[in-house]
């Protein structure tokens, strides 16, 4: 398929793709939207920023427009963040303009009342993190007898969460005789095992190599001492045009990093678990229009980012997990468009590059620091003097907890 029309969808959905924006369909959604829309189960892998959510949001309101608005929940649609769930929901919004086919946010971090008013005013579809739609279950808010159609994204993330045994007992409720929809970057052990047990007779769609970014990567690697990072982030600030994206290995070290960038003049937002829902959204949402020019985010953020038009990723610390590195750097170079991907690496983690390189089967160009990143001056703890009106006065103000001495 070379153009959205020559698909089997409603007059309503091709205008709305047409009206954002959406003209020829990328290789994944080619291949999977007609199976999907036939009904049958798919299992599809694909590099990060192919543009997997159009191909399973378009099949669903194809599918539920076409039937009474009445009924329940019908689909359900999974997703491993927050942030992620919040974004499929805007591209459902975006594409279901017109029509009667509603959906709801089910997520953790902010009140569920909102989010219960939107399921019992009738919407078809629930668009939820694992946690938060198991806990409605449980406590009986939720029904989901009607469901005809299960969506996994980022099936293999939501595996590395931890999430398994959540999905198998939201799964168990669900009935058997559903159309069944997988989206992953990978299919690893864990992940090929749960697409054996609970797909029939599925449409394999297998989009590039997963386990390397796509080509329109600048992927590169700088060899740089701890205290020279932030040197060369504010040098790249400068030289460079565009947005970045930068991944600390830890919340607290994002937070440092962001009062650093600030301090420097640099409009920055931080991204990661201790931060309210409220305040990632506004971050996100700042970032995504241009507001803020840079967000450091911990790999919360790697699956759960989808902003067009990121010019530039930077591994300011190695993930904890090699693996998640194609994960961060997926989110440049979306869509086909062009990115860089800046790695900055100590000598004592070659051994970490190394490995990174395997997974790729690829070398990341080393690139030299210029001598003219300065080193980040450490500034020390200020010393406090207490005033005492005598040296004497001080043990009289000290109450002391030992036993008292017996008088012999």
């Amino acid at each position: 398929m070379k153009s959205f029309s020559e698909f089997p969808l409603s007059a309503l959905l091709k205008s709305n793709l047409e009206k954002n924006g959406f003209k020829e369909p990328t290789p994944v959604q080619a291949q999977a939207i007609e199976p999907a829309l036939a009904g049958r189960d798919v299992v599809a892998t694909a590099q990060t920023g192919t543009g997997k959510t159009l191909a399973f949001v378009l099949p669903i309101i194809h599918l539920l427009a076409e039937e009474p608005a009445r009924g329940g929940v019908k689909a359900v649609i999974l997703s491993p963040t927050r942030e992620l769930a919040l974004q499929i929901h805007e591209t459902f919004v975006k594409m279901s303009a017109g029509s009667q086919v509603r959906a709801a946010v089910v997520i953790g971090g902010v009140g569920e009342n909102s989010q219960l008013t939107s399921i019992r005013k009738g919407a078809q579809v629930i668009v939820a993190t694992p946690g938060r739609l198991y806990d409605f279950l449980s406590r009986g808010l939720v029904a989901l007898g009607h469901v005809r159609i299960l969506v996994l994204d980022e099936a293999d993330r939501m595996l590395d969460m931890g999430f398994l045994p959540t999905i198998k007992r939201i799964m168990a409720v669900i009935p058997a005789e559903r159309q069944t929809l997988f989206f992953s970057a990978t299919i690893e052990s864990s992940v090929k095992h749960l697409v054996e047990t609970h797909v029939r007779n599925a449409v394999r769609v297998e989009i590039g190599s997963t386990t390397k970014p796509v080509d329109t990567i600048d992927l590169h690697l700088y060899e740089v001492e701890p205290d020279r990072k932030l040197g060369l982030l504010q040098m790249m600030l400068r030289d460079e045009q565009g947005s970045f994206l930068v991944f600390a290995r830890t919340k607290h070290g994002a937070d440092r990093l962001a009062k650093k960038l600030s301090r420097d003049g640099v409009k920055t937002a931080t991204i990661h678990g201790n931060r309210s829902q409220n305040q990632r959204t506004q971050a996100l949402r700042g970032f995504q229009d241009g507001y803020y020019r840079v967000l450091v985010a911990t790999d919360i953020a790697a699956r759960g980012i989808h902003v067009e038009g990121i010019s530039h990723v930077v591994n300011y610390d190695l993930p904890q997990v090699p693996e998640d590195f194609i994960h961060r750097v997926g989110r440049t170079g979306r869509m086909g468009s062009g990115g860089t991907a800046s790695t900055f690496a100590t000598r004592g983690e070659r051994a970490d590059i190394a490995h990174i390189e395997r997974i790729l089967a690829t070398r990341l160009v080393r690139r030299q620091v210029s001598p003219e990143v300065c080193r980040e001056q450490k500034t020390a703890a200020p010393v406090i003097e207490i005033a005492s009106a005598s040296p004497r006065s001080q043990f009289r103000r000290v109450r002391s907890f030992a036993p008292r001495r017996r008088a012999v």
